[in-house]
Order: C-alpha cells, then sequence, then structure tokens
C-alpha cells in the first residue's frame, strides 16, 4: 500500500513514524523545511520560535512520544520566569518547573519534526495542487505545474482544514466538516536588541489586549545570546488586519507592546513580521476522524480538537492506528 501525507508538521510526521515499517508512506511539503508551525527563523545573531513557543503534555501517549527524544535532548525543558499581565497591568509571577513541565525543541522548535524525518521519504518545495482519482481506485497527485507526483492508494491531508478542503474532492465524505473548522490568524513581530531589556520574566500572558504573548527566545535552552523577542498578536485583531501593509501592523504591534511591558521596543536593531494566516482554533467538541474508507481519503490535525502540539501528535497517532487497521484486514 501506497499512502501520500500532505504537509510535513507534527501530525504528518506522527503518522509516517507510524506506518514506515509497514507501508510506502510519501510525505509533500509545499514550505522548504519541515516542522509547520513549529519553526525556527535565524537572523544574524538573533533566533526565533516564530510559531508554537512551548509544549506541554497531558496524556501517556505524548509523553512516551517525547520520553526518548528528552532522552536524545532534542526536547529540553524551559524553566521560565513566567509573568501574567490584564492589559498593562501585572498580575502575578510565577517560575516554571518540574510540577508541570513545559518544554521546547533544541535548539529550535523545529528541531523536534527535523529529528523525527530523518528516515522518512518527504519532498519539499512541492505543493500538491489538484488529486484525480484513477480508474484502478488510486489516485494521481500533481504539482502547481501539474507535474505528476505519482500514483497513491491512500491520500491524507494534514494542511489546515480549509486548505484540506480545496485539496481533496467535493464527493470526500467529511468535505463539509473542514470547510466548519475554522482556523484564525496571528502575527508574529519578532525584535532583536543588542542590549537586553531589564525585564523580570521570559515568558508574559496577555490578557485584554492586542497582543496575546511575550517572550524572550533566548531565555530558552541552548538558544543564541543575543537578546531576542517574539510578541504574538490576539487572533481576534490578526483577523481583523491580515491584508494591512505590513510596516502598520509592525508599527501598532510595537506600540502596543511598549505599552504594556513599560519600555520601548520601536528602536530594535532587528525587526521582522510573520504572519499565520491558519494558526489557532478554538477548542472542538470530541471529533472523529476525517476518514473517508470508500474513497481512501482522510484528514486531520490539530484542528480537530485545538491548536497545540499535542492535539496535533494525537491526532496523527490516532490517524495511523486507523490506517494500520486497514492494512491488516
Amino acid at each position: 500500500m501506497k499512502i501520500a501525507i500532505i504537509g510535513a508538521g507534527i501530525s504528518a510526521i506522527t503518522i509516517a513514524q507510524n506506518l514506515k515499517n509497514i507501508t510506502n508512506v510519501t510525505l509533500f511539503e509545499k514550505s522548504r523545511g519541515v516542522g509547520g508551525r513549529m519553526a525556527l527563523r535565524r537572523s544574524g545573531p538573533y533566533e526565533f520560535d516564530h510559531g508554537a513557543q512551548f509544549f506541554t503534555a497531558k496524556h501517556q501517549n505524548f509523553k512516551n512520544f517525547i520520553a526518548p527524544l528528552i532522552k536524545e535532548n532534542v526536547i529540553k525543558r524551559w524553566d521560565a520566569r513566567f509573568a501574567e499581565f490584564k492589559n498593562n497591568e501585572l498580575l502575578r509571577e510565577i517560575t516554571w518547573n518540574s510540577e508541570y513541565p513545559h518544554y521546547v525543541g533544541v535548539p529550535g522548535m523545529n528541531s523536534i519534526s527535523k529529528f523525527l524525518s530523518k528516515e522518512l521519504n518527504i519532498k519539499l518545495n512541492t505543493k500538491v495542487d489538484k488529486i484525480v482519482k484513477n480508474t484502478n481506485n488510486s489516485w494521481q497527485l500533481f504539482d502547481e505545474k501539474l507535474k505528476n507526483l505519482g500514483e497513491f492508494d491512500w491520500v491524507i491531508s494534514t494542511a489546515p482544514a480549509i486548505q484540506s478542503a480545496e485539496i481533496l474532492p467535493k464527493y470526500f465524505k467529511y468535505h463539509n466538516d473542514l470547510l466548519n473548522r475554522t482556523m484564525v490568524g496571528c502575527f508574529s513581530l519578532m525584535l532583536g536588541f543588542k542590549k537586553a531589556l531589564p525585564l523580570s520574566w521570559d515568558a508574559a500572558l496577555i490578557r485584554d489586549a492586542d497582543i496575546s504573548w511575550v517572550s524572550i527566545n533566548s531565555s530558552k535552552p541552548h538558544r543564541a545570546k543575543s537578546f531576542a523577542m517574539l510578541i504574538h498578536s490576539t487572533n481576534v485583531w490578526a483577523e481583523k488586519h491580515l491584508s494591512d501593509d505590513y510596516q502598520d501592523v509592525i508599527s501598532f504591534l510595537n506600540k502596543e507592546t511598549s505599552r504594556i511591558i513599560g519600555y520601548d521596543t520601536s528602536h530594535a536593531d532587528y525587526i521582522d513580521l510573520h504572519a499565520w494566516r491558519y494558526a489557532n482554533i478554538e477548542k472542538q467538541g470530541k471529533s472523529d476522524l476525517f476518514i473517508d474508507y470508500e474513497n481512501r481519503l482522510a484528514s486531520c490535525g490539530d484542528w480537530l480538537t485545538q491548536g497545540r502540539v499535542e492535539c496535533a501528535f494525537e491526532a496523527g497517532f490516532m490517524m495511523a492506528k486507523e490506517i494500520n487497521k486497514i492494512k491488516h484486514e
């Protein structure tokens, strides 16, 4: 059995890792690297995890999954000095510890996917634009230039829900369910400073403002020491401004950050912005996997339940389990 997986984030890599020894799996990733929103950007002396900031492990399957990665030093605990703000009012400060560990990839969030994908067959810079059913009920995949990407028995899309709906045919059993999984955007503002700002915290959750998160990327384990700050806008603000001029967005987010933390961030040595159009999703009700057994199509991702790293893993883990059952029937 040959399986095509669209995407190379945690869900996709988890599926492939669990099926690679029993079937032929090929992943197609439109970007130049793996990891999806577990992303890293470097510029000069500065490093930024500009997507997922950290993750926690609540359930045993995921704890089992990350245990060998911790042993291999691909994952480390981030014992950040954590603060919580309500608008520009500091509510509390604590330090994360082993009681409820917060983890990061080392030396970047994308390191986890890079480590796990070493032995996988991944086609980078390859956007699956169209899939066509053959007369033998297999699937033919094509890229944007209609280049033939191969023939497969199953196609599993782990792209954001709306993108999966665009790729998979409308007769896919869960097409309407994909359309109803509304993902929302987020801006990531990246600031590098020659001189560290004298903050009493490494990571801050912001409530009742237009930014939701500020962290000092250089405070994470095994990072470059140059002072690097990452700011996330709220999803609500981003949804209203995704089409705005980037300089206007940068200017506003800098003002909002400066107002809340009490230091002017507009004079940073390095400034960059990334827009995540499909960054998050509200917590969903209990959802079955989107598997169309008749057409041999499927789709999954963190958007099935909630925009968390563990949810992305769980979706991929359960999908692999179901496909494995089919293989042995």
